[in-house]
């Protein structure tokens, strides 16, 4: 399992949307980015942290942050899930839980894999700014918002 430190390099991955389109997180360097790890779609929590995110999605857009979900479930399952919900960014399908593992955010049950609901703001020069292990799915779009403009704001 790879450690992730703030200061560090974000480990690089490339993964598909629910839309099949395919991101790699060095695409997004010279940006900041909001990079959340969730378990499943279409779960209580889950949704109410992924809703909770759309809601925010304005205020990110502004700021010019790029806002990424990933969990383990397939990208037919995140495009069901993102048409239900009426999302407005990218979720990602981390079917393996190769990049969950690289962050330090993959839950192995049995012979299941899930990632755990962990988040990180990684800089513009693709560095890991800050990181949030086990976050409250309620209330964490906003949460993040926060901690993102105090970030950006040097403090």
């Amino acid at each position: 399992m790879s450690v992730v430190e703030i200061g560090k390099p974000a480990p690089r991955f490339k993964l598909y949307d629910q839309s099949e389109n395919l991101y790699r997180l060095s695409d997004c360097l010279g940006r900041w980015v909001v990079l959340f790890f969730y378990p499943k779609d279409n779960t209580p929590g889950c949704t109410a942290e992924v809703c909770d995110f759309n809601y925010e999605y304005d205020g990110l857009q502004t700021l010019q942050v790029e806002l990424l979900g990933i969990s383990t479930d397939s990208r037919q399952s995140h495009q069901k899930f993102a048409e239900k919900h009426q999302l407005k960014f990218p979720i990602l399908s981390d079917r393996q839980g190769r990049v969950a593992l690289a962050y330090g955010s993959l839950f192995r049950l049995g012979p299941f894999k899930v990632a755990k609901r962990d988040s990180f703001i990684i800089n513009p020069q693709g560095d890991i700014a800050a990181i949030y292990r086990s976050v409250k799915a309620k209330g964490h779009g906003r949460f993040m918002y926060e901690e993102l403009q105090k970030i950006m704001a040097g403090g």
